[in-house]
Parts: structure tokens; C-alpha cells; sequence
């Protein structure tokens, strides 16, 4: 999996809501639903309950980040 195949996979989303799940230390979860509200070349952006939340792609091709539509 490659960097841009991800960013692409991502814009697919761009302003449509979004389920997004971060696999975080020491078995911390969290799980968010918001509309995915920009893409830019090493992030994109995710409004959730009234502020933005930024995550990097790296986390995505890793695992840490799982997105996918709400």
C-alpha cells in the first residue's frame, strides 16, 4: 500500500461523514464519527462534534488509523 493510493482512497470521503477509529498506546481506543472535511498532501481532517481532528496517512497505511464511511 502505497501513500498515494491511500490519499485517494480517502478523498473518496471528502465531505460525507466518516467513522474513524485510532488504535492509540497501552490499549487506549478511540472511535469518532464526523465528516471528513479536507485532504491535503500529508493529512486530512476529520470535524467531530465541533472541532478538527488532523491525522496523517502514515497511521492509516500502518494501522493505527482505520477510517471508513458511517
Amino acid at each position: 500500500m502505497n501513500l498515494d493510493l491511500v490519499r485517494e482512497e480517502i478523498a473518496k470521503y471528502l465531505n460525507k461523514r466518516v467513522s474513524v477509529k485510532i488504535y492509540g498506546m497501552r490499549n487506549k481506543n478511540y472511535e469518532y464519527e464526523g465528516i471528513l472535511s479536507a485532504v491535503y498532501p500529508y493529512v486530512f481532517t476529520v470535524f467531530i462534534d465541533g472541532s478538527e481532528k488532523s491525522f496523517n496517512y502514515a497511521d492509516v497505511i500502518i494501522g493505527d488509523v482505520v477510517i471508513k464511511p458511517a
